[in-house]
């Protein structure tokens, strides 16, 4: 079985939800404290193992570009300034893996976007970490995907129960439990209407997926909001050579929205070994009128 070392991060969405600071910064690089959105995804793929990544933007993302590439900039003027550790400390970023770019030219979906990476996935399984999905996890969430690729040898899709009034937003998964925490999949549906509903698993940000995807996404027609959906090629998946789900162990964070990236940045701003204490205080005192 071959080992999973290449990862997809989709991050050409126009972030809508994130309007207006959307309109100049891309939401994968507003701060959860002080790391941008991106750069938890990609020391996440790092941290399982994955040792090359696509990151598929748009127009008006190059500001995700530029940050994982180096900066002669600050490089002379901290090193100039004798904070060598703070200089490390940029340029690690930079070597977390390899990492390349391609556009999505045209925003036709979760399933186009992903497409866009055939070349660079070949014949080889790949992780698909979802640009809008920050999770926190002891394990990292691919790693635990991944555990599970090498276990069934099918397609892996992260999970995890959510309530009726966000299944109908989400997606649903009909599923029979194998063992503990991992689920067989024989079918799924996007945005399911009520009585469609298989289950209350939804999938949240993370898939490991065979190659065999591609041939699915070049037949899969225009689905929920006239796009391309890669839950409809994985139903296809999942019908015919079948799919496993793992409901992962972390806390995700929805950061296309601006109250999931408030949460974020009060929950890790409580971690933070910098702010963490005074924050705390902050929030004990605090008195809304």
């Amino acid at each position: 079985m071959k080992k999973i070392t290449k990862a997809i991060i989709p991050a050409a969405g126009l972030g809508t939800r994130m309007l207006p600071i959307a309109k100049s910064v891309p939401k994968e690089m507003l701060p959860i404290v002080d790391k941008p959105c991106m750069q938890y995804l990609v020391e996440e793929a790092a941290a399982a193992g994955i040792t090359d990544i696509l990151i598929i933007t748009g127009r008006g993302k190059e500001a995700i570009e530029d940050y994982f590439d180096y900066s002669l900039e600050y490089n002379t003027k901290l090193y100039a300034s004798g904070k060598d550790a703070l200089a490390e400390e940029l340029n690690a970023i930079a070597n977390l893996a390899n990492i390349s770019f391609v556009r999505q030219k045209e925003a036709k979906g979760l399933g186009h976007a992903v497409y866009c990476a055939k070349s660079f996935v070949g014949d080889d399984p790949f992780a698909v970490l979802y640009g809008d999905d920050v999770i926190v996890s002891k394990t990292p969430v691919v790693k635990q995907l991944t555990d599970v690729y090498y276990e069934y040898g099918l397609g892996v899709a992260g999970v995890k129960k959510v309530t009726p009034e966000q299944i109908v937003k989400y997606c649903s998964l009909k599923v029979d439990n194998l063992r503990d925490n991992v689920y067989k999949v024989s079918d799924m549906i996007e945005k399911p209407s009520p009585d469609k509903i298989f289950s209350l698993f939804s999938i949240l940000g993370r898939v490991v997926l065979p190659p065999e995807i591609f041939d699915i996404l070049e037949t899969t027609p225009r689905g929920a909001n006239n796009e391309i959906q890669l839950t409809d090629a994985m139903c296809t998946l999942a019908r015919s050579k079948g799919m496993t789900a793992c409901e992962f162990e972390g806390t995700r964070y929805d950061i296309g929205s601006k109250l999931g990236m408030l949460i974020a940045n009060i929950e890790q701003g409580l971690l933070h070994p910098e702010t963490g204490k005074a924050l705390k205080e902050y929030l004990k005192g605090l008195k809304i009128d």
